[in-house]
């Protein structure tokens, strides 16, 4: 990923409403969710609504497909792991030991609750 797509990505996501859009559009998956839906979830107008996915859209976040009447949105998960790749490809590459455990994705709260009960 080029920096100049990581910064828009970033700055795209800097904003409450379109960090919720797009982890609902991550938690939904492929399938996506029609424009209506979102925004009922997470409690925007349409006008609002349109402004905040244009936004994702342009950065490359997400993905628009019509079916039928209905705008479609999905997150692009390409761009979500490229951006990821990006942030953590040289992680920990000037350590002297092994900090590999550093580098993998935390486990979810809740997951890591459970997992704490469970102990």
């Amino acid at each position: 990923m080029r920096t100049t797509d990581v910064i828009g990505a970033l700055g795209a996501l800097a904003h409450e409403h379109r960090l919720a859009i797009y982890r609902l559009l991550v938690q939904r998956g492929p399938e996506g969710l029609p424009a209506g839906a979102i925004g009922e979830r997470v409690g925007l107008v349409p006008s609002s609504l349109t402004f905040h996915l244009q936004n994702l859209q342009r950065a490359g976040l997400i993905a628009q497909r019509r079916e039928s009447r209905q705008l479609i949105y999905s997150a692009d998960f390409a761009v979500m792991n490229g951006l990821v790749s990006y942030l953590t490809e040289n992680c920990c590459g000037n350590s002297s030991g092994d900090c590999s455990s550093n580098c993998a994705p935390a486990a979810p709260a809740k997951a890591a609750k459970r997992a704490a009960r469970a102990a």
